[in-house]
């Protein structure tokens, strides 16, 4: 079912959703004009060099356009621009919206069956898009994949990757890599057995299948238990979008927690989960893996973005992906070899003391034996992590890292593991709150020097953590926004908030900027939703949900 409005004639007129190839997604950020890619570019940079809005003036920045989404679940996604035409997906369905005045052009509703949000762990969520060639393609919570028309919103192809009652969902925005169509898959907390597929985007033919856990007889099942059939269960989502390296010819994904969380029932380091795959995208190929978290016993994940770029590294230029992974530490890889380059701590870090360089495994401390003797302990970070999944920006003329970090700890303990059950939960942990630290913030925006891990500031967040993805430019700022309906520009010298604007509903989706004639534009999402505003609903009560679509732009001086 879709709605196409009268708007739709005049785009299909002037040639709008034009057909965009391989070359240009590899040249995504090059036209200020379009929006190809998640992440703004296949990097996940979350940069661009617009810098009509700047530091100076960035005080005319207004609302230009607004349009409600329909939608109280909650925003998450990134919209991509092409050929004045904006597309924004979330759970319910996806939108095609003209650029220039914010007019729905067609909407077409997401066919979902009403029990899917009970098997979504946190929260109920689309990331986004991926777009090739007229076709616009999208995961479902009930673990689809569809192809729509992007002229008309018309269905091409709807293929199942999985069987929701089993526990499995999809939330991930796609990736198109050398022709090839990339999901993920959620449901870690249910005791899937995770894994990443290959599509053809132009019928929809599954390619391959990458599971993240092997089986008996493939490499890295023998860190599984020998003796029982843990493997089958073993959690490994991969939920976050990856990035790719054409020259590589390679996509760099994260893989999600082992299930269940309580780790006494699958002793050994348990691959795939927690950690980077390099993969081929024509076939699934592992070329090389890191373990950032082995036996995961904390629900680190190792899921988050994986950012590329060029750093000097003792005076050579380095190909590197980095990760600000939840545990705490910020990893530098090189992304040719899989090469540790840097592992440090960015936030407070109990569990372990260190990264040793020549293993890449962490040198765990008291913390951590204790959790796995069955004992309470004070987790730092908490599960929730250093940071989440919320996106950071690195700008490649600064060479920092710009991200929205939490500062806080859990009171944790496993509890005796019971037996699996198809489509529950299969954790088997006590998660408790501990007492914040007096005088010490909940969270942090940071910008972070991506070898040293150290800040070059931080500014402190007193009442909650965001959890907005944070957009670079060239004018010196960076975009994101608040659980409390700030959308803010942030001065990138040193952290200070130059403007906000409040959209009447949390902010935890991820800003884009980009131009319209001539002229810069910024656009979020707004509708409060996910995994904190589940866990934090008494705190942010005054907050209403309500999805919606904000564009500012720069009032004539």
């Amino acid at each position: 079912m879709k709605t196409v409005t009268a708007a739709a004639v005049m785009v299909l007129l002037a040639g709008a959703a034009s057909a965009q190839t391989l070359d240009d997604l590899k040249n995504d950020g090059k036209n200020p004009d379009n929006v190809l890619t998640y992440g703004m570019g296949y990097s996940l940079n979350r940069y661009s060099p617009l810098k009509q809005i700047d530091k100076a003036t960035v005080k005319r920045l207004v609302p230009v356009w607004n349009l409600s989404l329909d939608n109280p679940w909650g925003e998450q996604a990134q919209p991509l621009v092409l050929d004045g035409v904006m597309y924004v997906t979330n759970a319910r369905a996806t939108v095609a919206i003209d650029v220039g005045t914010g007019k729905q052009i067609w909407k077409t509703p997401v066919d979902w069956l009403p029990e899917t949000p009970r098997i979504v762990c946190c929260g109920v969520s689309n990331k986004g898009a991926a777009i090739l060639n007229g076709k616009l393609y999208r995961t479902t919570l009930d673990a689809h994949v569809i192809a729509l028309d992007m002229k008309t919103g018309k269905e091409i192809w709807n293929e199942k990757a999985a069987e929701w009652k089993e526990g499995y969902s999809m939330t991930v925005a796609p990736l198109i890599a050398n022709n090839v169509l990339i999901t993920g898959i959620s449901g870690a907390e249910f005791g899937i057995r995770g894994f990443i597929d290959g599509w053809d985007p132009e019928t929809g033919k599954h390619l391959w299948r990458r599971y993240t856990i092997p089986a008996r007889g493939e490499s890295g099942n023998e860190t599984w238990p020998q003796d029982t059939d843990a493997w089958k269960t073993g959690g490994g989502s991969s939920w976050i979008t990856g990035s790719y390296d054409p020259d590589l010819d390679l996509t760099y994904w994260g893989t999600g927690n082992p299930a269940p969380w309580a780790s006494q029932s699958r002793p050994g380091d348990n691959l795939y989960t927690a950690s980077v795959l390099a993969m081929r995208p024509k076939t699934g190929e592992i070329v090389w893996h890191y373990q950032f978290t082995p036996n995961d016993q904390y629900d680190y994940d190792g899921n988050w973005e994986m950012i590329l770029g060029e750093l000097n590294v003792a005076g050579a230029k380095r190909k590197v992906l980095m990760q600000l992974n939840r545990n705490g530490f910020l990893y530098v890889i090189d992304r040719a070899s899989g090469q540790l380059v840097s592992a440090k701590p960015f936030e407070r870090v109990n569990w372990a003391s260190g990264i040793d360089m020549e293993s890449g495994r962490p040198i765990e401390t008291d913390v951590a034996r204790k959790l796995r003797a069955g004992e309470q302990i004070e987790l730092w970070p908490t599960q929730r992590g250093a940071k989440n999944w919320p996106h950071a920006a690195f700008n490649p003329e600064t060479g920092l890292l710009y991200a929205n970090t939490m500062h806080s700890a859990r009171l944790f303990k496993h509890l005796p593991t019971g037996p699996y059950v198809q489509g529950q939960r299969f954790m088997f942990v006590e998660n408790l709150p501990a007492k914040q630290p007096e005088g010490e913030p909940v969270g942090h925006v940071d910008a972070i020097d991506p070898l040293t891990a150290k800040q070059v500031w931080r500014a402190p967040l007193w009442d909650h953590p965001q959890w907005s993805a944070i957009v670079a430019t060239g004018g010196g700022l960076l975009f994101t926004g608040k659980e409390t309906g700030e959308f803010v520009a942030i001065d990138a010298a040193d952290g200070k908030t130059l403007w906000q604007f409040q959209t009447g509903s949390g902010i935890n989706a991820q800003p884009i900027t980009y131009t319209y004639k001539g002229r810069q534009y910024v656009t979020v999402l707004s509708g409060i939703g996910g995994v904190y505003w589940n866990q934090a609903r008494e705190a942010l009560k005054s907050v209403p949900p309500g999805g919606s679509v904000w564009t500012f732009a720069l009032m004539p001086d």
